[in-house]
């Protein structure tokens, strides 16, 4: 079983970047699949990125390319979303996931562990 902390969220203004981190408990961080999740409100949570067991494949949803880059350190046992240009439509809590396997992962039904979010706000 695995715990996820996220951490990094804020309010910021348009073009900026912010960093988000997850750290996750459990001594088989390398094993699990990971990606990231968001909901604004009023909305299903929807997919933005995700990473396999070794970061060497990676995924994003369309409007994230080329502006979010998902990474991870399976030596500090945490996964990274560093996002740029910010748009307010990026607006939304973000949520880190994870699951057992060595496949990436993109479907949200698929994952059995959830971190408590972080609020990301960016204003125009």
């Amino acid at each position: 079983q695995v715990q996820l902390v996220e951490s990094g969220g804020g309010l910021v203004q348009a073009g900026a970047s912010l960093r988000l981190s997850c750290a996750a408990s459990g001594r088989t961080f390398g094993s699990y699949a990971m990606a990231w999740f968001r909901q604004a409100p009023g909305k299903e949570r929807e997919f933005v990125a995700a990473i396999n067991w070794s970061g060497g494949t990676t995924y994003y949803t369309d409007s994230v390319k080329g502006r979010f880059t998902i990474s991870r350190d399976n030596a500090r046992n945490t996964l990274y979303l560093q996002m740029n240009s910010l748009k307010p439509e990026d607006t939304a809590v973000y949520y880190c996931a994870a699951e057992p396997s060595l496949s990436i992962i993109v479907q949200k039904d698929k994952y059995s562990y959830w971190g408590q979010g972080t609020q990301v706000t960016v204003s125009s």
